[in-house]
């Protein structure tokens, strides 16, 4: 028995899901890469917020406790300190907008 000649509906089925494989890898692909990046990006952008703010009230806590028990304002004069030097060495890495390519 000779071999089938594909029917019409079959090429054109076959023809579809190829133009449909296309779509799905050239258009929906990259926006779902896009989405997800943004998503993930977020949450660890979330994840870092509450790990730096717990971080902070627990050296607060632990400064008050245990090393200046009596004297609460050093606690806050050394995180101030220590934050407003971060702030610095930061602000002088900075590039004007003109060098940042």
């Amino acid at each position: 028995m000779p071999p089938k000649e594909p029917d019409v509906v079959d090429r054109v089925l076959d023809t579809l899901d190829n133009y449909l494989d296309l779509l799905h890898d050239r258009v929906l692909r990259p926006i779902f890469l896009v989405g997800r990046t943004v998503a993930f990006g977020f949450f660890l952008f979330l994840v870092a917020i509450v790990v730096v703010v717990t971080l902070l009230v627990g050296a607060v806590r632990l400064l008050n406790v245990y090393a200046f028990s009596a004297h609460e304002w050093i606690t806050y004069l050394l995180l101030g300190a220590t934050l407003i030097g971060i702030g610095l060495v930061l602000w002088r890495k900075r590039r004007p907008v003109t060098l940042r390519k």
